[in-house]
């Protein structure tokens, strides 16, 4: 692949700006900052530039910072626009809704309890979060009045196997009164993250709609536990023009998961279906002309790049097999390894190999016995 070219940046950089300029917001009004907050936070910062009690124990490292009230404060001030940035960056609104967009004003609290003691996982604004940590149900904490209706939402606009272009719904809850996430109406039970093993990360998203009315999602409702996955198969967007009218997103949070060793059983025993790997087929590395005199190379490294990798392996597999015999353990590795001098005689580039093999460098190592 070819870099682009200047004029090829610069259309892109075009339609970026275009695509920002025609966005919608679709959210809540963003708050206004409170003028209390800020006055209080600015004096206080002109106070600790002067105070030479905090400069002394500052150097001591001794300072203790409450990292809740910078939380809050940050939250007041210019928390719905720094994560409405980190989403935009991510791609979230543009993948769920096109053309629009929206503030969170809403904070969500979202925490994974993955078993380990006083430990969780908490979704932020693009964390990594494995599979096997997130595999329960997150416990969802926000602030609303008891008389309010939400509707809760979990997608992932990546790695759907059936439909590029649409998302799997990982848990949908509507009617929810207030924060109470238990009495709220389930109608697409929670599924783990099931990130595809070689595509990389994936996003999954929670957002948080604020209902003017009772809404009916009578046709939403899956049998549960919903282990197929084309009966998850969701479009964000359609979603929203449907019930526009009457709902507003107001809160988002999300985090990126990867494959890993748990979701082999999970695809095989719960979603009865082989577990997907993508590979990829990278092109040959390209070699130049060899040249007669290489300079400032190891000779033996450069020629190695023109011999065949069959045998070149085949080489250091037989050089291994020698140390190896049936009936006896193998020598115990050195416990200093460069603490063990060479004869004066061996040349540089054989030293350099040795000195790899001992501290188990190189391809050498890389073949298995």
């Amino acid at each position: 692949m070819n870099a682009r070219t200047l004029e090829e940046r610069l259309q892109v950089a075009k339609r970026r700006e275009l695509y920002l300029k025609n966005q919608v917001n679709i959210g809540l009004p963003l708050p206004k900052m409170p003028t209390t907050v800020i006055k209080e936070w600015n004096k206080e910062m002109k106070d600790n530039q002067i105070n030479p009690k905090l400069e002394k124990i500052s150097r001591k490292l001794q300072i203790n910072i409450d990292l809740q009230k910078i939380r809050e404060i940050w939250w007041q001030t210019h928390g719905p626009e720094h994560v409405y940035k980190i989403a935009e960056h991510y791609g979230i609104y543009q993948h769920l809704y096109k053309d629009a967009f929206f503030y969170p004003v809403i904070k969500l609290q979202i925490d994974y309890d993955f078993g380990s003691e006083d430990t969780l996982a908490r979704v932020y604004n693009g964390n990594v979060i494995k599979p096997s940590e997130a595999k329960n149900q997150p416990s969802i904490k926000y602030d609303a009045d008891s008389d309010t209706l939400w509707t809760l939402l979990m997608t992932t606009p990546d790695g759907n196997f059936t439909k590029s272009n649409n998302e799997y719904c990982h848990w949908f809850i509507g009617n929810i009164p207030g924060n109470d996430i238990a009495k709220g109406e389930q109608l697409i039970d929670y599924l783990r993250p099931i990130p595809p093993r070689g595509i990389g990360y994936c996003r999954y998203i929670f957002v948080l709609y604020k209902q003017d009315k009772r809404i009916d999602y009578t046709k939403y409702k899956k049998e549960q536990p919903c282990l197929s996955l084309s009966e998850r198969d969701w479009n964000t967007l359609e979603f929203y023009r449907e019930h526009q009218d009457y709902m507003t997103p107001a809160g988002l949070a999300f985090f990126q998961s990867d494959w890993d060793h748990s979701l082999s059983n999970f695809y095989h025993f719960n979603l009865e279906t082989k577990e997907p790997v993508f590979e990829y087929d990278f092109p040959k590395p390209y070699i130049k002309k060899q040249e007669w005199f290489p300079l400032r190379r190891a000779f033996n490294l450069y020629l190695d790049r023109y011999r065949d990798p069959k045998e070149i392996n085949k080489e250091f597999l037989l050089k291994k097999l020698k140390k190896v015999h049936p009936f006896k353990e193998p020598e115990p590795p050195l416990k200093y390894p460069n603490a063990h001098a060479f004869e004066i005689s061996v040349p540089t580039w054989l030293r350099v190999e040795r000195r790899k093999e001992r501290l188990g460098w190189g391809r050498i190592n890389n073949i298995e016995e």
